[in-house]
Order: C-alpha cells, then sequence, then structure tokens
C-alpha cells in the first residue's frame, strides 16, 4: 500500500536535510546571486537554516504548527535581504495550515505547502515568469498535486514535485527579472539562473531525499 502520511519526525528532518543542501551549495547559491543581485543569498540561507536547526536541537518540536511557526519567525529574524520574509512566510503559513497534529496525509500536506507558496504570493507579488522563487515553486506544487491525485504514494508526489521544481528553475535562464534586486538589471538579467528558484528546488531536493524509499 503507498505511504500517503508525513510525521513530525520527517517533517524535522526535511529541515534538517534542507539545511545540509542549503550549506553545501553555499557558494553557488552566492555566486548565482553575484550574477543578478546582492551575492548574499547562500550566506543569508545558510545562516538562517543553521540557526532553524539550533533552535530545533534546544527543543525538539512535538506538532506541525509549532516546528514551522519557530521555522518561520527565526528565518525572518536571522536572514537578510528577501529570502528571509519570503522564506519565512511560508513556513509559517505551512505549519499555520496543518495545525497542532503530529502527522498530515498527502493531501493536506499538500493544501499546506500550497498556503505556503499563497504566503510567497501574497508578500513578494510574484507570478510565473518573473524569475523568482514562484517559477520553482508553483510548478512543483502542480506536480505534487496531480501525483496525488493520481494515487501516488506521498514519496512519489514529492519526487515528481522535485523534478517539476529543476524543469522550473532551470526555466529561469533565458528570463528577465520582473521583481527584487534582479528586475534593476533589466535584459542583463537574461542568460542567468535565479538563485530562489534555485534554492526552492533545494527544499523539494531535501523532501524527496527524506521520503525516498517511503
Amino acid at each position: 500500500m503507498a505511504e500517503t502520511t508525513i510525521g513530525i519526525a520527517e517533517l524535522t528532518a526535511w529541515l534538517r536535510r534542507f539545511r545540509e543542501l542549503v550549506g553545501g551549495n553555499r557558494g553557488y547559491l552566492t555566486e548565482l546571486d553575484s550574477a543578478i543581485g546582492d551575492a548574499d543569498h547562500g550566506a543569508n540561507m545558510d545562516r538562517g537554516m543553521a540557526a532553524v536547526v539550533a533552535k530545533l536541537e534546544e527543543t525538539p518540536a512535538e506538532t506541525a504548527d509549532d516546528l514551522f511557526k519557530r521555522t518561520g519567525m527565526t528565518l525572518v529574524s536571522t536572514v537578510g535581504g528577501a529570502s528571509g520574509p519570503l522564506y519565512g512566510t511560508f513556513f509559517l503559513r505551512l505549519g499555520t495550515s496543518l495545525g497542532a497534529v503530529a502527522e498530515a496525509d498527502a493531501t493536506a500536506f499538500g493544501a499546506a505547502l500550497r498556503a505556503g507558496l499563497e504566503g510567497v504570493v501574497q508578500r513578494g507579488k510574484a507570478e510565473a515568469g518573473d524569475k523568482t522563487m514562484y517559477d520553482a515553486l508553483a510548478p512543483a506544487l502542480e506536480a505534487y498535486d496531480g501525483a496525488v491525485a493520481g494515487g501516488s504514494s506521498l514519496a512519489e508526489a514529492a519526487h515528481a514535485a522535485l523534478e517539476a521544481a529543476a524543469a522550473g528553475r532551470d526555466a529561469t535562464v533565458p528570463l528577465v527579472a520582473r521583481k527584487g534586486r534582479a528586475s534593476y538589471l533589466g535584459e542583463r538579467s537574461a542568460g542567468h539562473l535565479d538563485p530562489g528558484a534555485t534554492s526552492a528546488t533545494l527544499l523539494f531536493q531535501a523532501l524527496d531525499d527524506t521520503l525516498a524509499g517511503k
């Protein structure tokens, strides 16, 4: 039978894996950001996720809303630039949607991910093709929802989301940025991978890694 639930241990492991991937790609994210941004995305995200994991090690979360509220608030307070508020809002909305539960089914988790995306949209006003993290997040959630609706396990849905996120990330290369620091460059922002879409893809890589084989 396909596994269709995700528990607090796996949700916590997801964040830990995201922290590992962000740390391992810190230089790469900064390199991407140096081309079209402030050259601080890697350092900012690394600092923020390190702080998140440190807080979770101090006091492990027992419910999803607590886990993601602390994650979101920590990112808002420790990550500079636009990334802190955007990722912070994503996780805060995710936690609010899931509520005080220790386990969620694939449908509830998908709805929570979408609530997180809606928070990002409200805060950043991004749309498809703006060359932002939205260009990875939105297709990832479309793929996730489609997989779950088709009867896939949560792990299979997570993998579908990762593949869609990566495709969305790669599709940002030819785009001209219409939001954020990169938009100041106009046509010169084309030809570069968006760092926000790249870190957003790492978020789904972390989920895929966590649920692989489940």
